[in-house]
């Protein structure tokens, strides 16, 4: 059975032990060297995750017969609009529906927050892309930017509308 919760700052050490089961194995092909380490102590620290959480992003974990395997977090962007900051499943769980499960529940917490749109970013290369469009997102915009230490991220903007019955 799937269930979620939102995190607290007492959940930081699971989003961190998650984090490490994913990020490597997905990004250390698509990223230069170097990178992943930056990244995932730039978005993935202890402190990192204490000031997103104290800063407003909520966080929230999904479970698959009580045993974590994910984690995301949301942001309201601007009145109505709120980015999909981070959607990550365990690769033992991928293919099975729980991401998608777990992207209808965000949609819908978002929906009941008042949201109309969801934003996220992904990388171009990155097949996830396609999970993403298969769940009701559309590339609204390509963009590079430049996240310090010599590194970039070159991404899509996707964006999925909210209502109802989304």
């Amino acid at each position: 059975m799937t269930s979620f919760h939102k995190a607290t700052p007492e959940d930081i050490p699971l989003i961190r032990e998650l984090c490490l089961q994913v990020w490597p194995q997905t990004y250390s092909s698509m990223l230069p060297p170097g990178q992943v380490d930056y990244m995932l102590e730039l978005m993935y620290s202890e402190k990192s995750l204490q000031e997103q959480m104290v800063s407003g992003v909520c966080f929230f974990i999904v479970s698959v017969d009580k045993v974590p395997v994910g984690f995301a977090s949301w942001t309201e962007m601007e009145a109505r609009k709120f980015k999909l900051e981070k959607l990550y499943v365990l690769p033992s769980q991928q293919g099975k529906g729980t991401g998608r499960a777990f992207i209808e529940h965000i949609a819908n917490e978002i929906l009941q927050a008042g949201g109309t749109a969801v934003y996220l970013q992904v990388k171009k290369t990155n097949p996830a892309r396609f999970f993403y469009e298969k769940t009701g997102y559309s590339i609204k915009e390509e963009v590079v930017l430049d996240i310090g230490n010599g590194f970039v991220m070159d991404d899509y903007i996707m964006e999925r509308k909210l209502t109802e019955n989304s």
